[in-house]
């Protein structure tokens, strides 16, 4: 086992360095440029156009009347509920993902310790550069299994990704 390991060809590449030498960075650095600059412009002028409305409301603001300034207050709490929406609902799916997360790593590992695995790749982050499919075994339908998910007969395989292109 430990002699067939070795036999095998390793390979590194900083992909970071490679792709930033690339032709298409140069097009796709001015592209971001310029659509920067489009947004800072438009940025810009939202600023001007609130600051002048703003300096407008707070000249009358004594003259107004209540349903005008309760409006304003209604408006501020439903921008401020949002905003505290928005962090309570991405705290709950991280909170409700944490288990699941769990449990499929539990699964994993049980897999990968009965079929003496020395290492499981998790092709979904990307990180892997290259792999050769047919020389690495696919662990999804016995981590299936030990989770009790069944595929339903009709069911097709997902196809395999496309390699990335060179």
């Amino acid at each position: 086992g430990a002699t067939s390991l070795f036999a095998q060809k390793f390979g590194r590449i900083n992909t970071q360095e490679v792709i930033s030498v690339m032709p298409e960075m140069k097009e796709m650095q001015t592209n971001i440029e310029a659509y920067s600059k489009d947004l800072q412009e438009s940025m810009e002028n939202i600023v001007v156009e609130y600051n002048n409305k703003y300096q407008e409301f707070n000249k009358n603001f004594s003259t107004m009347s209540d349903a005008v300034r309760q409006l304003n207050d209604l408006i501020q709490r439903r921008n401020d509920f949002e905003q505290v929406a928005q962090q309570d609902l991405q705290k709950r799916y991280n909170e409700l993902l944490a288990p699941i997360i769990d449990k499929a790593k539990a699964a994993i590992d049980k897999v990968a310790t009965a079929g003496s695995y020395l290492a499981v790749f998790d092709t979904s982050t990307g990180s892997l550069a290259y792999f050769d499919e047919a020389m690495l075994t696919d662990l999804a339908p016995a981590v299936k299994k030990e989770l009790g998910i069944t595929d339903a007969p009709a069911a097709t395989p997902a196809a395999p990704a496309a390699p990335a292109a060179k």
